[in-house]
């Protein structure tokens, strides 16, 4: 499979496991950015199902976690916040990330979104090796001591991106009934 660079400085093809990595992230963003069409900022703030989730915030949420992950292959676990030590403060703003705030729009935050795509699908492209590997940082979730690849953290990218567009699916079917397939 060969597909072009996501990158408009980059001219070069991109093949094999790369292009795989590629091809798995665009799918899956365009299945989660497509639930958020022609929706107002209020819409897109609107909680539609007992859960928490909304567009928007779902859009703000993906976001973060794609660009803190990055962040981690790049700079290893100081990069992520020691997550055993966090507060009530702390987690009263990890919330927020779930929120599409008043001053916030959905057109911003789509914005913010394809910024944080196009620096991954970069990194993606001139990672010298998807083998190079971090320890974790501290979290009640990860087993002390455990190390993620690279490649392994792209792939929970991806993951995380998958299971976040079938929850606004769902949220979006039940905001109008308009669904991404079907």
């Amino acid at each position: 499979m060969t597909v072009n660079t996501p990158s408009s400085h980059q001219t070069s093809e991109v093949t094999g496991e790369r292009a795989d990595l590629l091809a798995a992230l665009a799918q899956s963003r365009h299945f989660l950015r497509f639930t958020t069409r022609d929706l107002t900022d209020e819409q897109a703030r609107l909680r539609t199902t007992a859960s928490e989730l909304s567009l928007g915030g779902l859009i703000k949420h993906v976001t973060a976690v794609e660009r803190s992950w990055v962040d981690f292959i790049l700079n290893g676990p100081s990069a992520m916040p020691d997550y055993s030590t966090m507060s009530e403060d702390d987690y009263s703003s990890w919330e927020d990330g779930f929120r599409l705030l008043p001053d916030e729009t959905l057109a911003g935050a789509l914005a913010e979104y394809e910024k944080v795509a196009r620096r991954t699908d970069e990194l993606i492209v001139s990672l010298p090796d998807l083998n190079v590997d971090h320890p974790l940082p501290a979290a009640p979730w990860f087993k002390p001591g455990e190390r993620r690849s690279a490649r392994r953290v792209l792939l929970g990218i991806i993951a995380e991106t998958s299971q976040h567009a079938g929850h606004a699916d769902i949220i979006r079917e039940s905001l109008d009934g308009a669904k991404s397939m079907g």
